[in-house]
């Protein structure tokens, strides 16, 4: 294995775990609670569905695969509404999978030739690292407002303690 096929597999490896994490955390939540947030300035977790859905077509489809760019990024954030979670779900599940296979397929030689996203001009291996550190991010804030919402322990983590995961709220 080379370090760039390594850098490939562990990115697609990342992107589908992180995935799967949102995944379990949208099947907690009821729909009023995927749009629900405090203030205008927040952002709900069908708004990060959306924002994700759109930086990894942006930066990975288009600015990687070549494909057209048709991302409406103030969209995003101004949705209010916009479908079920599971319908929002599917689409960010098949952006993934396009970006896995478009990770897969790359020639290696590829992760140092130049693409312009958003008005940057980065290698290609930077835009995969972008993308997976920023998928990453709103992964763990989807993380937190499920757990506000739930009062639940996800137990992504339950491997490395010893103590019992409590359920009920303390006193």
């Amino acid at each position: 294995m080379t370090v760039e096929t390594e850098f490939l597999s562990f990115s697609s490896g990342k992107l589908a775990q992180l995935l799967g994490r949102i995944e379990i955390c949208i099947q907690q939540l009821p729909v009023e609670q995927v749009w629900a947030k405090k203030s205008v300035r927040q952002n709900s977790v069908g708004n990060l569905l959306l924002h994700l859905n759109g930086n990894v077509r942006q930066w990975i489809m288009h600015a990687v695969a070549g494909q057209p760019d048709l991302r409406d990024r103030d969209a995003e954030f101004a949705a209010q509404d916009g479908g079920g979670a599971l319908e929002l779900l599917a689409r960010l599940r098949a952006t993934v999978e396009e970006s896995i296979t478009v990770f897969r397929t790359l020639p290696s030689e590829r992760l140092l030739e130049r693409v312009q996203v958003q008005g940057y001009d980065c290698s290609v291996l930077a835009a995969i690292y972008h993308v997976v550190e920023h998928f990453a991010g709103h992964t763990f804030q989807i993380i937190y407002a499920t757990k506000l919402f739930t009062n639940e322990d996800l137990g992504f983590y339950s491997h490395l303690s010893s103590a019992p995961v409590r359920k009920d709220p303390l006193p």
